[in-house]
């Protein structure tokens, strides 16, 4: 039986390559990038070919219908293209060497040029910063060493404590956090970041490696998922699960809150082409919750992602996904209410159709979250075919036997400061950070074995008994699929870091 759901958030941070050079003679990265700069009121389009390697012919066809070149990702057979003219990728599709074309932020850019778009959030509770602690504040030696620590219930629930007596992860493992950017100033992150492989991707989609393009501006999403993966077992603050491994910041969010597909699309490429292994990706691409194959837009966006994202996978990387805050069972049909976010939401049934990105892409390992109890978030998606893991993310209704008593992850925020939060968005970090130990304990293992590795040790987690209503209202209610093997809630089950190093 099929279910509807209505959805819930709009949260898309759900917490929110190198330019290469061709005979068409676009410019290698810089930190200055030359960029085509679109005209007030132009909207974005991916256009894509039916070949990778040489896209002279969609430049030429994009020229001939009306826009204009800001990007090109030969390698994927992908442009990011630019054009005052809504009817611009009916008329592309129909050039030479055009396989698809679509606009990637729903024409909301033509219908009020003046407008300022800025994404909203109703649940503002999912993953709100919670309890800051300053970096001024007083913080007593325990232990363990990092005086914070005695807080992250987390860390023992996936057994990352005890595992970090064996290792920490190698310093020549990076994970890119594809996100908000990254405070590289704090003190339990700055030994940690890799500046050298950080970059911005928010302006237009084209690489910038000025540390200005990759640093947090409007948002402490991207630190607070730096931390969990990565701070520095250094006596100061909080310990991530590989505290060894070093973070690349790749900018995916823009200061308006929007994860547009050509920033996600550079973000991919960036990492497969600069030695990235792990990403992280605790968001989804706006503006469409999920991108729907029937509409001729949506499945052009949709499939230039994916390539994006089979181009990292084929060049070794590990890329990890949050599921979403919606309580959403992805394996049946949903009602979205809210997409597109950055204009006139429609509402609209969705099916196997319609797909999350990315984290609903073949090959990436989809998470779901857990609270202080190892039950699942009471806002977390699932999915008996989406769940591929699941790890701690919170849960303000799940209490843990800490100092603080507080159900939210605690790890790094910006100021130098440290805050919980609640989210798919902490789940998969620490998923990201267990894979991240996997490829340190073996380096040579391709990313498909890592990935089968990180469901292998998952320790299972049954299914709840029943319906599962974790306040009593019924407005949480979930049903889990999968019986003793808790597949519907939890995929392969709960990561486990101990089993990562041994």
């Amino acid at each position: 039986m099929q279910r509807s759901l209505r959805r819930r958030s709009r949260l898309r941070l759900l917490g929110v390559a190198v330019a290469v050079a061709t005979a068409a003679g676009l410019a290698a990265a810089t930190g200055h990038p030359a960029v085509a700069e679109p005209a007030a009121g132009e909207a974005h389009f991916v256009v894509l070919s039916k070949s990778t390697g040489d896209v002279s012919a969609l430049d030429q066809a994009v020229r001939a219908s009306g826009g204009a070149v800001v990007q090109s990702w030969p390698q994927i057979g992908v442009v990011i293209a630019a054009s005052a003219k809504p009817d611009f990728a009916a008329v592309v599709r129909g050039k030479p060497g055009v396989q698809a074309a679509g606009a990637t932020r729903n024409l909301a850019e033509l219908a009020d040029p003046a407008l300022t778009l800025s994404a909203t959030a109703p649940d503002q509770d999912i993953e709100a910063t919670d309890a800051v602690i300053a970096a001024d504040a007083p913080q007593q030696q325990t232990a363990a060493g990092d005086p914070l620590s005695v807080n992250q219930w987390n860390l023992a629930a996936i057994k990352a404590d005890r595992a970090h007596a064996v290792s920490g992860g190698s310093p020549d493992l990076v994970v890119g956090v594809l996100d908000s950017g990254i405070e590289a100033s704090h003190p339990d992150l700055a030994p940690n970041v890799d500046a050298a492989r950080s970059v911005g991707c928010v302006n237009e989609g084209v690489p910038d490696t000025s540390p200005a393009a990759w640093s947090p501006t409007t948002s402490d999403h991207g630190t607070h998922v730096a931390g969990i993966i990565a701070a520095a077992k250094n006596g100061v603050g909080i310990v991530g699960v590989a505290p060894k491994v070093k973070v690349a910041s790749v900018k995916v969010v823009d200061d308006d809150g929007f994860i547009y597909p050509e920033y996600a699309i550079c973000g991919f490429i960036w990492a497969a082409e600069h030695g990235i292994k792990v990403t992280n990706n605790s968001y989804f691409v706006d503006p469409w919750y999920l991108w729907c194959k029937t509409d001729p837009d949506q499945r052009a966006v949709a499939t230039a992602v994916t390539r994006a994202i089979d181009y990292s996978a084929n060049r070794g990387v590990v890329n990890v996904a949050a599921l979403g805050n919606s309580n959403w069972d992805l394996s049946h049909d949903i009602i979205d209410e809210g997409s597109p976010n950055n204009g006139t939401p429609v509402t609209r049934e969705t099916g196997n159709e319609c797909v999350k990105l990315p984290a609903e892409v073949r090959g990436v390992v989809g998470v779901s979250s857990t609270g202080a109890r190892n039950l699942k978030s009471y806002f977390s998606n699932y999915g008996v075919t989406e769940t591929e893991v699941a790890a701690p993310g919170g849960d303000r209704m799940q209490i843990p036997n800490t100092p603080d008593r507080n159900g939210r992850v605690l790890s790094t925020i910006v100021n130098g400061a440290w805050g919980y939060k609640q989210g798919t968005s902490m789940a998969s970090p620490h998923a990201a950070g267990v894979a991240a130990l996997i490829r340190s304990t073996h380096p040579d293992w391709s990313a498909a074995r890592v990935i089968t590795e990180l469901r292998l040790d998952a320790d299972r987690l049954p299914c709840p008994p029943g319906v599962y209503d974790p306040d009593g209202t019924g407005v949480w209610a979930a049903t889990c699929e999968g019986g003793v093997t808790g597949r519907g809630f939890y995929g392969s089950g709960l990561v486990d870091a101990l089993d990562a190093v041994s």
